[in-house]
């Protein structure tokens, strides 16, 4: 057994987001999410659901962008940054105006997960640049 970190590849980032996602919707169902009515919940799933999907899309375009050269992975991360949060705008307003799914509810589940994505986005980028060669950080 080795005490070297390994790398996180793209299906078990997204088995771990999941899991993470499923984890915040048990303790909001805990703090007040079972109080809303079926709309809510809805809305809730779906902004968790959205930041699932913008998380691996983010880690995607890492993983993707990886070893290539500095200008190919400014613009994948800074483009790709830009594409998702567009995709995002869409899908909240789809939800909104389509679906007419409450507000409060899915940009408070949307954000709450984004943040909680986002420091583990930072902690995993952080381990795989101390493992890549000449990363000893």
């Amino acid at each position: 057994m080795t005490d070297k970190p390994q790398a996180v590849s793209l299906g078990r980032y997204a088995l771990l987001v999941s899991g993470v996602a499923v984890s915040l919707l048990l303790i909001a169902w805990a703090l007040g999410l079972r109080r809303l009515d079926a709309a809510g919940r809805w809305a809730a799933l779906y902004g968790g659901a959205l930041a699932v999907l913008n998380a691996v899309a983010a880690y995607f375009l890492v993983l993707w962008s990886d070893r290539r050269p500095t200008r190919v992975f400014l613009r994948a991360i800074l483009w790709g940054t830009l594409g998702r949060m567009g995709v995002l705008l869409l899908a909240v307003v789809a939800g909104i105006l389509a679906l007419g799914l409450p507000r409060v509810p899915l940009v408070v589940s949307l954000l709450s997960c984004f943040l909680v994505f986002l420091v583990m986005e930072i902690t995993i980028y952080h381990r795989r640049a101390a493992i890549a060669p000449g990363g000893d950080s």
